[in-house]
């Protein structure tokens, strides 16, 4: 059975999920990107990514919202809201969601493990 931190999930128009290749480095965004375009904003990309530090850089989606599921560890995410950093530990089972043109990133002390479900059309990052 295919892992989800390996093989991603695209969710796209008509309910349909789609096992995707294999996620090997930065570029594999820019393919996915070029499968699904047709899906528009609407399409959605399920992901899972385990850290062990914080992240290095902030992200933004502008066209559509994403949720974060933290399923082990804990995780801090920092959302740009209104000038402010806003922070919200994550345990298992609990979630954020970053809503349109937020400015996101996060902080783990240890090792944790999240869920994405990214509406990715557009995402800009930017150096933390």
């Amino acid at each position: 059975m295919p892992q989800l931190s390996k093989h991603p999930i695209h969710l796209g128009l008509g309910a349909t999920a789609v096992s995707e290749p294999e996620m090997t480095d930065m570029s594999w965004y820019a393919d996915y990107g070029a499968r699904h375009r047709s899906d528009g904003d609407e399409g959605r990309l399920v992901s899972m990514s385990s850290f062990d530090k914080p992240w290095s850089v902030w992200e933004m989606h502008p066209r559509g919202s994403e949720v974060v599921v933290c399923t082990a560890g804990e995780i801090t995410l920092i959302q740009e809201l209104e000038g402010e950093h806003v922070r919200t530990t994550l345990k298992p089972g609990e979630y954020a969601i970053n809503a349109p043109g937020v400015w996101h990133t996060a902080d783990v002390e240890e090792r944790a493990t999240a869920l994405f479900i990214t509406s990715g059309i557009g995402t800009e990052h930017r150096e933390r």
